[in-house]
């Protein structure tokens, strides 16, 4: 466990203060004592965080996770080590074994410093001897020592069950041995070839999940690390209710295809196009690599000792390499990969569901292996790409209108639809694309809604134009482009994002999505397999029982816009219908509006939006939202709701709104009372009582359907606790009312929102919202007066007075969940 930090400038290393300060007015024994009793206390503060932390971890997965880690790591001492420790340790460790740990292993022979920014390199070496050469090392250092995972033979087997848990899950490891600091060429070769065995045998495993007589609704294959000197070839199967045994053969039925005769040329070709496209796309980027992004891979070569590699001679190298990859090369890899020893499986089971044996897996195990009907794998694309089977006709452009003020330009089509478009290469080789059109489901009846809400779901499972979702994957192998709908309450909507020469497969999958849609009945029906199993899952998950309680508590039994996710909402699902609200809601594009911002210069988009924009057919229709915001029962609702947990906590809703006037400025202030008082209650619920791990306040204003004022407090915590803590939250939002608001606080807050206003106009996404907050709500954010003269201008009475303005007369709720009381 991370130690706590030691705050306190005139100390060194070890806690004693500095011999030279002339001014402290304590004897040196006495400030000692004096700092020591300050630090043990934040020691005690943070004992409570921890405890809370833990507590926010203790899902019914979790807690099985915890019982399978002897298999997982074969009775290694990693499996006595969960990373945050025991409770009973973090209760009753005293102060000195805390700092002795802390000096024993947070010491300079063990730690590196990594630096990334816009930095004066000399200046910086010469600040990082200073501050850090004269820290001494450790005399007589503890042996720092790597913990192996012993090998195994046979099947370690673990079945774990909880209350809480209502659909089964099943995974197969074998664990590797992981070679620290082996980064040859050839070491190079064999991640490429794993690569590729494993991509490949995933799509396969998608591809045999869209048949609905499938045993499983999803299931995965990885190979990644496990432990720093481990990694494991892993399975991981979500059954159908009562069917572990069918889903676990299945899959594994798919392994052994592949270990007994390899994978196609076309697969392995996909897998390599997928991996080439990749390197272009990071070399492209090169310049805009994240500063996270470069602090990991420094990392990774100071801990795990993996090379640092200029990303173009990586390429050159992977090119090469993949040029004379055979198909045997790929074969043996997977053979390497499912190897006989170091076997574990682990099931999370149902009491009462016929959960699978260790017997019952053997024998699986060894039915397939020597199963003599296995056949190879085969696929017929026939060539095909995504609009063999579509005739377009092109349209045109017929207006070009210009905004200086943005720098943009709009390209009025022939079918009436306008494409707002912005070049901007803050990001390089990165475009995306977004269409509005209002209306959403405030146009639907009641009775639709439940249909409505899978609508995504089923599209995106569907595939487009004549390919199911695996074909449109092969299809697209290689390319860097997606897209996808949205239907939210008041809107319609479609997204897409792409590198920017895949800017033309983006925008016929755009074009596809209007005019040749795919409505899948085999998709439909895996998905709602996929539904079932979740009311399962739901039927015994507590936190999806707090979910509904605040639902009816908050909008009533049956509210016909807020129904519980029940079987009755479950019945109402309907292909059909889903099919219909989609054409109703994307079959016309008339007033469909669109924003493309990114990396494509106008010469080359403009014959592009020709066509597959301007081709769309349209019946110059508009449409507009209706307000179908539901009411809260009552304008003021307080009441605790109990309910039996495995593991007890509380769970605290506080929430007021204020339908309101919409402005900047009141968008602003509300925004800034949501950060002050997650300042706050992060101080006082968090550090201050170690009663919460993450408590949250947050504050929004919603422009749409109707302007409303939100605050808000949500955290979970200790039931011991919660009343205070939830008096203290109260109490700080009344402070704030009162216009007791610390001066640091605001000017800390003002000074990272006006960092992260800076920051964000350094990317495409802010060129995006410029467009988009521009055409749809006039608001042009480029405009200091509209946001950054607000935030420099704030005062604490400003904040004061909006505080008030919401919370006078504002509708609220305070809900806190506690576990029953036995």
């Amino acid at each position: 466990r991370e130690a706590v930090a030691q705050k306190h400038p005139t100390q060194d290393d070890r806690g004693h203060p500095e011999r030279n300060d002339p001014h402290q007015a304590l004897t040196q024994q006495e400030l000692v004592k004096k700092q020591r009793d300050e630090t043990d206390e934040e020691i005690d503060n943070e004992r409570g965080v921890i405890k809370e932390e833990w507590r926010t971890r203790q899902t019914p997965r979790a807690r099985l996770y915890e019982k399978s880690m002897p298999i997982i790591y074969n009775n290694s001492k990693y499996a006595e080590r969960p990373p945050i420790g025991l409770m009973s340790v973090v209760e009753n460790f005293d102060y000195k074994s805390l700092r002795d740990f802390y000096h024993d292993w947070y010491r300079t022979d063990l730690q590196a410093i990594a630096i990334i920014g816009d930095i004066d390199v000399d200046e910086v070496e010469e600040k990082i001897k200073e501050k850090f050469s004269q820290i001494p090392a450790v005399e007589n250092p503890k042996e720092r020592f790597i913990i192996d995972i012993p090998e195994s033979t046979g099947l370690s087997y673990n079945l774990g069950m909880d209350p809480e848990v209502g659909t089964t899950s099943l995974t197969f490891g074998i664990r590797h041995e992981n070679q620290l600091g082996s980064n040859t060429i050839a070491d190079f070769r064999k991640m490429l070839l794993e690569g590729i065995a494993v991509r490949s045998l995933y799509s396969r495993i998608l591809e045999k999940r869209q048949d609905p007589k499938t045993a499983y609704i999803k299931a995965s294959v990885g190979y990644g690390g496990l432990s720093r000197t481990s990694k494991v070839f892993s399975l991981i199967i979500n059954p159908k209710p009562n069917r572990q045994k069918e889903a676990f053969k299945e899959v594994l039925t798919e392994v052994m295809r592949a270990v007994k005769y390899g994978y196609t040329q076309s697969e392995i070709e996909r897998a390599i196009k997928v991996i080439e496209s990749s390197y272009q796309n990071s070399i492209a980027n090169k310049g805009d690599e994240s500063h996270a992004s470069i602090q990991r891979n420094i990392q990774n070569n100071y801990l795990l000792k993996n090379t640092m590699t200029d990303i173009e001679q990586e390429y050159e190298i992977a090119m090469k390499i993949l040029e004379n990859t055979t198909a045997n090369e790929v074969h043996n890899t997977i053979k390497r990969l499912y190897a006989v020893n170091n076997r574990y499986l682990n099931i999370i089971g149902v009491k009462g569901s016929d959960n699978l044996s260790k017997e019952e897996a053997l024998e699986i195990i060894k039915s397939v292996e020597n199963d003599d009907m296995i056949t190879p794998y085969s696929e017929n694309l026939d060539g095909k790409n995504l609009l063999s089977d579509l005739s377009i006709t092109p349209g045109k452009i017929d207006e070009v209108k210009t905004n200086s003020e943005l720098g943009s330009k709009t390209f009025v089509l022939s079918n009436g639809i306008e494409v707002h478009y912005k070049y901007a290469d803050k990001q390089k080789n990165s475009v995306a694309l977004k269409g509005l059109s209002y209306g959403g489901t405030s146009l639907l009846n009641d009775e639709d809604l439940p249909s409505a809400g899978i609508v995504n779901q089923l599209i995106t499972r569907s595939g487009l134009v004549n390919f199911s979702a695996a074909d449109l994957k092969k299809v697209l192998a290689g390319k860097t482009a997606s897209v996808g709908i949205g239907l939210g309450s008041i809107d319609e909507s479609i997204s897409g994002n792409s590198n920017t020469k895949d800017v033309e497969t983006m925008l016929q999958m755009v074009h596809a999505y209007f005019v040749k849609p795919r409505f899948d009945q085999d998709a439909f029906k895996v998905l709602k397999t996929g539904i079932d199993n979740y009311l399962y899952r739901k039927s015994k998950d507590v936190n999806a029982k707090i979910k509904d309680s605040l639902t009816y508590t908050i909008y009533g039994k049956d509210h016909p816009r807020k129904r519980l996710f029940d079987q009755d909402y479950v019945n109402d699902i309907s292909f059909e219908k889903i099919k219909s609200i989609y054409l109703d809601r994307f079959d016309d594009a008339s007033d469909f509006e669109f924003f493309i911002v990114g990396d494509v210069s106008e010469e080359d988009l403009t014959p592009l939006l020709e066509q597959y924009l301007a081709s769309i057919p349209t019946k110059n229709t508009r449409e507009d939202y209706l307000d179908k915001t539901v009411d809260w029962i009552s304008n003021t609702i307080k009441r605790d709701i109990y309910m039996p947990m495995e593991s007890p906590k509380a769970v605290v809703n506080i929430h007021y709104k204020k339908e309101m006037p919409y402005s900047r400025e009141h968008a602003v202030y509300t925004n800034v009372i949501g950060d002050i008082l997650q300042l706050r209650v992060t101080e006082t619920v968090r550090e201050a009582e170690g009663g919460a791990y993450s408590p949250k306040a947050n504050a929004s204003f919603e422009q749409q359907p109707k302007p409303v004022a939100n605050i808000w407090f949500k955290f979970d915590c200790n039931p011991d606790m919660v009343d205070n803590l939830v008096s203290i939250v109260n109490k700080e939002l009344d402070k704030i009312t009162e216009g007791e608001i610390n001066e640091d606080d605001l000017e800390k807050t003002k000074t990272n929102l006006i960092k992260e206003f800076d920051e964000y106009k350094n990317s495409n996404g802010y060129d995006m919202r410029l467009l988009t907050k521009y055409y749809r709500y006039d608001e042009n954010i480029n405009d200091p007066n509209n946001y950054l003269n607000i935030v420099k201008a704030m005062t604490i009475e400003d904040v004061k007075k909006m505080a008030n303005v919401i919370l006078q007369g504002a509708e609220s709720y305070q809900i806190i969940i506690k576990p029953e009381q036995s």
